[in-house]
């Protein structure tokens, strides 16, 4: 799954991903940086740093307005 969520958030700008016990998180281009060797995804938060296993990721959305 991380690979598909790193290909979809190059492609798309942003995403939401919902991690194996239920958290969501809003992924943004421009603060979010992955590590491929331990599979491990960083959001900065501004006020926080956040770390994803990409192994633990369920799945991912991409939300879009409706026009």
């Amino acid at each position: 799954m991380y690979q598909q969520v790193k290909k979809a958030l190059k492609e798309n700008g942003e995403l939401m991903v919902m991690v194996d016990d239920g958290r969501k998180y809003e992924l943004h281009l421009h603060n979010v940086k992955f590590d491929d060797a331990s599979k491990t995804i960083f959001i900065d938060g501004a006020k926080e740093l956040y770390w994803i296993n990409g192994e633990q990721i369920l799945y991912y959305w991409i939300h879009k307005a409706v026009e």
